[in-house]
């Protein structure tokens, strides 16, 4: 289903910026290294890039993939089928729970699948939802021990839905065995998770592998591991593939050592290195939770990407998504897509996919357009000064979502230089059912901790008013406006008040 419409009233500027959504039918709106075209050699950083930034077949390639490109993020949906219930390695932050649909986390999933029904799932789920670009397997095991599967699902959604991108996620002990294969099937996009490049380390990670037909531990299991990995990745991308390779940053045992790990794959060619949490509520049953590890604060989070950050971009708008999630990163319509949903002979629709790639081509334009303006006026202004803001946004770059409604904030640095995505923070709703839920604001305030505004469609007065007196802002001023735009607008108005109040300290 598909829902244009116009301006929210007394929004003049939101007169161009109509709302192309997609829902599925029935369910409710709203909340819902380097880079080089070869894999490595290039110096321009990749997850915020835009056309400007990258040689235009390579942009081509990451442009409409939600976890390549973060603009692409706010307009592209994704979709996990899981069909790789195997898995070949043991690590202390997993465990694969089935069947608990309000997990929202790797290696958990509601419903397995064989390649046939993954497939007819696709075609489904990209009937209904046009913003669909890429289908990835990602779990609830490893994509790559279970490869038959995971090769025949590639293959079947191949033929049924060409324009769809393929990729999966693997840890990487048999990457090396499935390369020509990955190739075969063009697969362009590959993530890899990478812990450590030490086998000390790895052996406090990883309790076993299975490998050769034998159950290997300790530090030889984690050097067998390691090696495996580097070689899988160098030759990915000397094959032209493009690799992400995710980490989990877990504090006190790798926390420090993952700086040696971006340099280790940088070298090996990776496009793109996404350092992600350690997930370890002792709910979930894993080691690390049970043990009491703890993950890392979203401070300490953001100054270790900060290190790593250089030749290699380094992602920071993962949502750590389950192994059946579909839809936007940061929603989950898995629920509304499962086997006992789906319509008998689901329907294709090439034409409104185009359609919708069209529509976020003029948008993206846009963006871009009013972006530019804004930073234009704040150039040079107030050198070395950086604010954070955060955003209540439901997708399309846009400030469109109430502060009540909203499950996460996406959180902006911003300065005369731009408005740069820096991470993410989840939250329990504000709102439930009509009915403000006032034991909900410490844990917000807490998530909004360190910027200075929170920039929203509409917030109630109670909410402001508690925002207020913890220092932070609320501002919907910039409601349905974009967020590179509106976040600059902020900080041009930020600056003016820093001005005011030099030129009365000076009086």
């Amino acid at each position: 289903m598909v829902d244009h419409s116009t301006e929210a009233p007394g929004n003049a500027g939101a007169a161009r910026r109509r709302v192309f959504q997609i829902v599925p039918q029935g369910a409710p709106k709203g909340n819902g290294g380097g880079c080089g075209t070869k894999g490595g050699g290039g110096k321009t950083g990749c997850a915020a890039a835009g056309p400007g930034d990258l040689p235009p077949a390579l942009w081509e390639r990451i442009k409409d993939h939600p976890c390549y490109s973060e603009e692409a993020h706010h307009h592209f949906a994704r979709m996990h089928v899981a069909v790789a219930p195997a898995c070949n390695i043991q690590c202390n932050y997993c465990n694969r729970k089935y069947d608990c649909a309000n997990e929202s986390r790797p290696g958990v999933v509601s419903e397995k699948l064989t390649p046939e029904q993954a497939a007819r799932k696709v075609i489904a789920v990209a009937a209904r939802i046009p913003q669909l670009s890429v289908v990835g397997i990602a779990g609830p095991g490893d994509a790559l021990a279970n490869a038959a599967k995971t090769l025949r699902t590639f293959e079947l959604i191949q033929q049924a839905a060409p324009d769809i991108k393929l990729c999966f996620s693997t840890n990487g002990l048999s990457l090396p065995d499935h390369v020509d294969a990955i190739k075969r099937f063009n697969v362009d996009h590959v993530t890899v998770t990478v812990n450590m490049v030490d086998p000390e380390v790895g052996a406090r990670i990883y309790p076993w592998i299975y490998f050769r037909n034998r159950r290997w531990s300790g530090t030889e299991a984690a050097r067998i591991l390691s090696e495996r990995q580097l070689e899988g990745l160098k030759e990915l991308t000397a094959a032209g593939v493009l690799v992400k390779v995710n980490s989990v940053m877990i504090p006190g045992i790798n926390d420090e050592h993952l700086v040696e790990v971006n340099r280790a794959v940088k070298a090996r060619g990776a496009f793109l290195h996404n350092i992600m949490p350690l997930i370890s509520d002792p709910a979930h049953g894993t080691h690390f939770g049970l043990t009491g590890q703890l993950g890392p604060t979203p401070a300490e989070l953001k100054a270790l990407q900060d290190r790593c950050e250089g030749e290699i971009q380094v992602m920071r708008h993962c949502r750590q998504c389950r192994a059946d999630a579909v839809g936007l990163l940061g929603e989950d319509l898995s629920a509304d897509f499962t086997l006992a949903k789906l319509d008998a002979e689901p329907a294709y629709n090439p034409g409104a996919r185009r359609a919708y790639r069209e529509f976020v081509e003029k948008e993206r334009a846009d963006q871009r357009a009013a972006r530019e303006q804004e930073l234009k006026k704040v150039a040079g202004a107030w050198p070395g000064l950086k604010i954070q803001v955060a955003v209540a946004t439901k997708g399309s770059g846009c400030i469109n979502q109430h502060f009540g409604h909203a499950s996460e904030f996406q959180i902006y640095e911003v300065s005369a230089a731009g408005a740069r995505f820096v991470g993410h923070r989840k939250i329990d709703h504000y709102c439930l059912g009509g009915y403000e839920d006032d034991e909900a604001m410490p844990s917000i305030l807490e998530a909004l901790n360190g910027c200075a505004a929170v920039l929203v469609a509409k917030v109630g007065h109670c909410p402001r008013r508690e925002l207020e007196q913890a220092g932070i802002e609320a501002v919907e001023d910039y409601a349905h406006e974009y967020i590179g735009a509106s976040a600059l607008r902020y900080f041009e108005r930020y600056l003016a008040r820093l001005k005011q109040g030099a030129a009365a300290g000076a009086a």
